[in-house]
């Protein structure tokens, strides 16, 4: 399914629609495009680019904080898609104390970790094991992070996701 990035008038964020939604809001002169993608829409009078990345005329105030559901999607996203312990490819998610230890399934307490190195943690602490965290667990928050863990993000995205938040690398 195709989607395009819609941003706040201020060039902020605010989710991503299906493309067929932001061929609507373009035509409705509710939002403008920022950015094409490939193809067109055809009708009988006229054909219409496809929209990667659109934006609304008028500002919309959000009235709530936007909170990001804890997925392994997100958490990987999190943490650049890198083993927390050794840097390598990350595939799992790591409970830093694990479950049996009464750990929970919060921010602060998941990491992204290689089969490798969550094999060796297994049910072991960090400190039984003699190892450290490089940087510690965070929840991220914005509409960025939102957009980031639904899935794949189009290279035309990046510098208006870039621009709201800093994404780790």
């Amino acid at each position: 399914m195709q989607r395009a990035l819609l941003l706040n008038a201020t060039f902020e964020p605010l989710c991503v629609v299906p493309l067929r939604r932001a061929v609507v809001l373009v035509l409705s002169q509710k939002a403008v495009v920022v950015s094409h993608g490939a193809g067109e829409y055809r009708s009988e009078r006229m054909s219409v680019a496809l929209p990667s990345v659109i934006r609304l005329t008028h500002y919309v105030k959000v009235p709530y904080r936007t909170t990001v559901s804890l997925s392994r999607k997100a958490v990987l996203a999190r943490d650049g898609g890198r083993c927390v312990y050794c840097g390598g490819h990350a595939s799992t998610v790591d409970h830093v104390l694990p479950r049996s230890r009464g750990g929970e399934d919060r921010w602060d307490n998941v990491v992204a970790a290689c089969g490798r190195c969550n094999n060796r943690k297994a049910h072991h602490t960090l400190a039984e094991l003699g190892w450290t965290l490089p940087r510690q667990p965070y929840a991220p928050h914005g509409t960025a992070w939102v957009i980031i863990a639904i899935g794949r993000v189009e290279p035309a995205w990046q510098p208006y996701l870039a621009a709201a938040e800093p994404v780790p690398a």
